[in-house]
């Protein structure tokens, strides 16, 4: 089973620059080939495979003889990710491949021969050599893809692929089952009515941010040292929101998985939702779309169920007891008393229940209330609402319209 390890790697100046030197070297081989390929497709209608792109390198290498100073199984790598990225633009997963910049993240990748010495070396090929390091864990298994990158706050880590030799675990629905509602106001509230609080490390941050921001747009000599220091400040603020962000990502994913069998969840459209400027920021500074990434690959680590259900099963707008459609409610409202079984509800409780009670059905009858394709009709005159308006059609189970 192949498992992902990240560490934290502290190069000597020499060795720092040689990373940059690489990372630029990897860096214009990317920014050729896209160039390369794409203009070949908008002239012949036909594309170029990453494989034909390998073959460019030793002419590039002639012509260019500083990318000798970079390994060349790194250079390979570059066009291969390219490969890759172009293979998910084509299957709808991610968008055209870009260029890449001086500025922001740096990475290159060592596809073999990296060896951890202890838990404080590991020795890369080529000119890299030996390199300080914190392995704050056992490498058990055989090392493969090593990916070295530096962050804009200045940090280096080495992300390492490690093939340990165990099989994956068959996952199996026996057990626990547990729903998630994922909100702005209670980051996560369960069926079992637990709720927790996100840190909201933007929103604390802020003013910093904001402040680290304005000293920064005031150096209009962009070639000056101390715009550089600026610019260095700003990063490291950012850096710190975001180990805020996957400290609290990764402590609640791991204890949801570690108590809980199966685990569902609404498989929400993040990239609709972010297109309202008066949430933008909130669902960003959130982070539904990384937690629910690491609640699956840590339930499929241990042989537990990660499932999702559709986006439009209107779980807020159903009786948690009855499954019959409740009246439009404001979002201001946060607990109500159902009409149909008199009882008060808590809403984002109801909704965790009813995402729960969905993902029960779809694993034991492989069925969903969510209407058929077929039976959603859109509203007249043009007009798309987010809300789900839940109706029960006669001889069928309850279901959702748009």
């Amino acid at each position: 089973m192949l498992k992902a390890v990240k560490v934290r790697i502290y190069p000597t100046e020499a060795q720092r620059v040689h990373l940059a030197q690489a990372f630029g070297c990897v860096r214009w081989v990317w920014n050729q080939s896209l160039a390369t390929m794409t203009a070949t497709y908008q002239a012949t209608g036909k594309g170029v495979t990453a494989m034909t792109m390998k073959k460019s390198i030793p002419l590039w290498k002639a012509e260019h003889e500083w990318l000798s100073e970079c390994y060349s199984q790194c250079l390979q790598q570059s066009v291969l990710n390219l490969g890759v990225a172009f293979g998910n633009f084509f299957d709808g997963r991610a968008m055209y491949p870009t260029f890449k910049t001086r500025q922001g993240k740096q990475s290159i990748q060592y596809p073999q021969n990296v060896k951890v010495l202890s838990n404080c070396e590991i020795k890369f090929p080529g000119k890299l050599g030996t390199v300080n390091a914190k392995v704050h864990r056992d490498i058990v298994g055989k090392v493969k893809t090593v990916t070295v990158s530096r962050n804009p706050d200045g940090r280096y880590f080495a992300s390492m692929l490690v093939d340990d030799g165990t099989a994956t675990p068959k996952s199996s629905p026996d057990g626990k089952i547990i729903g998630l509602d994922l909100g702005l106001i209670d980051f996560c509230v369960t069926s079992d009515g637990s709720k927790y609080q996100h840190p909201k490390a933007t929103k604390k941050h802020e003013k910093n941010l904001a402040r680290k921001q304005k000293k920064l747009a005031r150096k209009k000599d962009k070639t000056s040292n101390k715009r550089r220091k600026a610019k260095f400040a700003v990063a490291k603020v950012h850096s710190k929101l975001k180990r805020v962000r996957e400290d609290f990502l990764h402590k609640l994913s791991r204890k949801i998985v570690d108590k809980n069998q199966v685990i569902v969840v609404e498989n929400l459209a993040v990239r609709n939702m972010v297109k309202n400027h008066n949430l933008a920021k909130a669902i960003a500074d959130a982070g539904w779309g990384m937690f629910c990434t690491m609640l699956k690959y840590k339930a499929e680590a241990v042989g537990k169920v990660y499932l999702e259900i559709g986006r439009f099963f209107a779980s807020t707008h159903l009786c948690s007891n009855t499954l019959k459609p409740l009246p439009k409610m404001d979002l201001s409202v946060r607990e109500f008393d159902c009409p149909h079984c008199g009882q008060r509800h808590d809403r984002d409780i109801n909704a965790a229940i009813n995402i729960k009670n969905e993902g029960l059905r779809l694993l034991t009858l492989g069925t969903s209330v969510i209407a058929p394709e077929g039976y959603v009709r859109p509203k007249q005159y043009g007009r798309k609402s987010t809300t789900v308006e839940a109706v029960v059609v006669e001889g069928r189970s309850p279901h959702s319209i748009a």
